[in-house]
């Protein structure tokens, strides 16, 4: 199944709407360290281990997943 693709400006209209979205990082620890870019209350869970860690999500809540 391939998941729908939103904007970054799309996700803060609906994150400034106070929509209940879950932010997920899923770069890698060597993507993250190099990045300037830090999102704040992300989950991060690398996407090598999303799999064994999905467990880890809210399943009734929707999720915005944040990669390079």
């Amino acid at each position: 199944m391939k998941a729908p693709r939103i904007t970054g400006k799309e996700l803060k209209r609906r994150l400034d709407a106070g929509e209940d979205v879950v932010l997920l990082d899923v770069r890698s620890p060597a993507d993250y360290a190099a990045s300037r870019v830090k999102i704040i209350n992300a989950v991060r869970i690398p996407l090598d281990e999303l799999e064994k860690r999905a467990g880890e999500l809210d399943p009734d809540k929707e999720v915005a997943a944040y990669c390079t």
